[in-house]
């Protein structure tokens, strides 16, 4: 088998440094754009508003805390949860209610939509908590009541 010449290793060194440099950046720049992203711009193509959202957020895991939302009264019943997100990595939510959890679903980080159904078997305050360990990232989800 033939050595590559001097010229072709540096060249390949060379290139293979480059390769490092560019993926390094990259993953910098997705945190970057993550961070400086406007939400509610997002959240408005991702997943808009509509009428009849029992509890609905929309934002930024930056590192693994949890980011929990409450609503206060929130009749027995039905209800659908969709979830979207994007960043890569994946979003996990945890549903409760009266203190005790009810559902938990995630979804992949890659613009997709997840939807499950909730059921509140009682009326009370509902609590909905987003994590992930793949931060940054973006979400946003919405309860509402089922047709």
């Amino acid at each position: 088998m033939a050595t590559p010449s001097p010229v072709l290793r540096r060249t390949l060194s060379g290139v293979a440094g480059a390769a490092v440099v560019l993926l390094a950046a990259t993953a910098c720049s997705s945190a970057a754009s993550i961070e400086n992203t406007d939400v509610p711009a997002w959240k408005a193509t991702a997943l808009p508003t509509i009428k009849g959202a029992v509890l609905e957020d929309a934002g930024k895991i930056l590192n693994r805390e949890p980011i929990v939302q409450v609503a206060a009264s929130v009749p027995a019943g039905s209800y659908t949860l969709t979830l979207k997100c994007d960043g890569g990595g994946k979003t996990f939510l945890a549903v409760s209610s009266i203190g005790k959890e009810i559902q938990e679903t995630g979804a992949a980080c890659n613009g997709s939509r997840e939807t499950v159904k909730v059921t509140l078997a009682e009326s009370g305050p509902v609590e909905i908590s987003a994590t992930s360990v793949d931060a940054p990232l973006l979400y946003a989800y919405r309860l509402v009541a089922a047709k």
